[in-house]
């Protein structure tokens, strides 16, 4: 039951208009992934600026509580966005939403580097109050970035597509460590200053205070650049067909779009909505997806508590790998400088990777073995990691950075990928924005803990307690990878067959559990499916079967030459007559040769081995049966050639 706008998308070739939408959407991911982690690139300037103690001896830190703060208020924000603006992509529609998101992150980006005074705490609460509403309009974009990319792209790309928008998060990440990288190192370069342990006081230059700001206000640039092109871009025809009921106007806009000609389809679209017409929270929502929700929930949410402890936290473990100096042996904007510079590297090396890898070989591994695959791959590293730390630090720091980079491009050529293309695929168009947002918003929890719980491990640089942080995530990766088993491959599949709102999901989940339920449940005019259990039918069971002015009448006539211009007519074939009402419900009677006696059953000609009879009653002996006489009763089914019915081709015999 597709519709034709629907089959139009899933066949539509690869061209401009997909590449243009990937940019778009993907420019969102760059701001939100530079505005995310740009902040650990100056946390430890912002402490060496309004947190220097002298009776400490050593550089100003941000406390605990502070730094936690700073670092995960964004995320705060991005958890509460992604469940605001995925449940209003659903209601509104994906476009209007989307413009909104970006405003807000253009605003909030310029407003965080801004104060509203000068002491330490003003500043920080300043900071905190509007990385919030940040985090807040990067929310909104996860849900309908990956809901737009995937309605609009057709099923034998769609995963490469989306993955390719959220790859667009390794490039921002590359650019919050390139641009504090060259910021600082333009600063340092015009303000030079000593060592903490040669001079403390003169150690943190002043001039710090504008860098930090420049480096979050940069944030706002992309995004900027493509509301113009957001703007610009039509609904989703999913989202107009199914959720406004609009087959027209979607059948009108997906034509421009792919040019080519789509039929309405008005009357199909109804018959369409009302079987799928059920909200997130009913019974019949958690039979067909519950199972998929929990496990897009849960390995995304076990995902995020290693990945965001990573990459926050990968300033406190760039001293033990020995990629940059100790503090009180840099300047304010030195560190910055060393800190940008190790995390450029390996996100250019480790993280970049891992995303484009994906975009290649998602479509020909398949989404599930690459998380599993992923999260695996994560547990190992991060275990030999916590056992072997003391080793790896002290001995072998080459082999440290390697085995971290490791973690790092496993992350991204996994799970860290696939959860975030697998929700945009695998729910009904109708709560599609909002099951991505509820398993984006377990993420950010995720990501919470990490701030706030496996941080606080590791911002005091302990040995012993980064090693234990360690172990901890490589348990929680293996916890992710049992998960994984709770969602199904969806490669090579159009939506609505993944969600079941064609039914053919449904079908096929029925024939595989209960394949005698589901033969019962066929329509009976079609033959049984081969391999499920039910033999074919037997000339004892003629009376069960259609008569043939039923079946007739059940196959639609195949459309004349004026509908269908340079289609050749076929000739007509004639059906048996229908036996008269006397004789139905009996055997048909056993033909006699004209020597006496039966015929008997010829095999040889059948692929089966099923017995085919001599000729007709009341015929001549030597008159073998016309071809067309020995049709099979069922209805012929219909292809499909470019949304159009094609006449069945007449059968010949076997």
């Amino acid at each position: 039951m597709a519709l034709e706008v629907l089959e139009a998308l899933d066949s539509a070739r690869t061209q401009w208009y997909h590449v243009t939408a990937i940019v778009i959407a993907g420019m969102g991911f760059f701001t939100d992934a530079y505005d995310l982690f740009c902040i650990s690139t100056v946390s430890k300037l912002l402490g060496r600026l309004y947190y220097y103690d002298p009776s400490t001896g050593g550089p100003g830190k941000l406390p605990i509580g502070v730094n936690n703060t700073v670092t995960g208020v964004a995320l705060v924000g991005t958890l509460t966005g992604q469940l605001v603006f995925g449940w209003l992509g659903d209601k509104l529609g994906r476009k209007k939403v989307y413009g909104i998101t970006l405003i807000l992150m253009v605003v909030c980006a310029i407003c965080s580097g801004l104060s509203f005074g000068a002491t330490a705490k003003s500043v920080m609460v300043t900071l905190c109050f509007f990385r919030f509403w940040l985090g807040f309009g990067i929310g909104g974009d996860y849900p309908l970035s990956a809901t737009i990319m995937s309605e609009y792209a057709n099923k034998r790309t769609r995963g490469a597509f989306i993955a390719a928008v959220f790859a667009m998060q390794g490039v921002g990440i590359i650019f919050a460590g390139l641009v504090s990288m060259t910021l600082s190192a333009v600063f340092q370069s015009y303000y030079p200053g000593d060592h903490f342990k040669t001079n403390p006081v003169l150690s943190t230059q002043p001039e710090g205070d504008l860098l930090w700001r420049l480096v979050l206000m940069i944030g706002a640039i992309p995004a900027m650049m493509t509301y113009y092109w957001r703007m610009k871009m039509p609904e989703t025809g999913r989202y107009t067909a199914i959720i406004e009921g609009n087959a027209k106007q979607a059948a009108a806009d997906m034509a421009r779009v792919l040019d080519i000609e789509i039929q309405a389809e008005q009357d199909k679209l109804a018959e369409f909505n009302a079987a799928n017409n059920f909200p997130i929270w009913s019974n019949e929502f958690y039979q067909r997806h519950g199972r998929h929700l929990i496990g897009t929930m849960s390995s995304w949410f076990l995902l995020d508590i290693a990945f965001y402890s990573q990459n926050l936290t990968q300033k406190d473990i760039f001293p033990a790998m020995g990629l940059i100096d100790r503090d009180v042996e840099l300047s304010a904007i030195g560190e910055v400088f060393q800190t940008s510079r190790a995390m450029f590297v390996i996100a250019l090396l480790g993280t970049f990777p891992g995303y484009w890898f994906t975009v290649v070989f998602i479509e020909r591994i398949g989404r599930y073995k690459i998380q599993l695959i992923g999260f695996f791959m994560m547990s190992f590293f991060m275990f030999v990691i916590g056992v072997k730390y003391d080793y790896l630090k002290d001995e072998n720091k080459n082999l440290f950075a390697l085995l971290y980079g490791l973690t790092f491009f496993f992350a991204n050529f996994g799970p860290n990928s696939t959860t975030f293309v697998l929700p945009a695929e695998l729910f009904p168009t109708r709560v599609r924005s909002t099951c991505h947002a509820l398993s984006a918003a377990a993420g950010k929890a995720g990501a919470l803990v990490g701030t706030f719980g496996i941080q606080r491990l590791t911002v005091g640089g302990e040995l012993y307690k980064i090693r234990k942080a360690m172990i901890i995530l490589a348990f929680t990766n293996l916890i992710g990878f049992f998960c994984s088993f709770l969602v199904t491959e969806t490669k090579g599949r159009s939506l609505e067959e993944i969600s079941g709102e064609d039914g053919r999901e449904t079908i096929a989940t029925l024939l595989t559990l209960h394949p005698d339920a589901a033969a019962a449940a066929r329509p009976p005019h079609l033959p049984p499916r081969h391999g499920s259990g039910n033999p074919l039918p037997s000339r004892d069971s003629a009376a069960s079967l259609p008569t043939p002015d039923a079946a007739a009448a059940a196959c639609p006539p195949p459309p004349t030459p004026t509908q269908r211009a340079g289609t050749p007519s076929l000739p007509a074939t004639r059906r048996p007559s229908s036996p008269p009402p006397t004789q139905r419900g009996k055997p048909p009677p056993i033909p006699q040769r004209s020597g006496g006696g039966p015929h008997p059953p010829n095999t040889s000609s059948h692929p089966r081995g099923r017995p085919t009879f001599g000729p007709t009653p009341g015929a001549d002996a030597t008159t073998t049966t016309p071809p067309d006489a020995r049709r099979s009763l069922r209805s012929p089914l219909r292809r499909r050639n470019n949304g159009r019915a094609t006449p069945p081709t007449p059968a010949t015999a076997q």
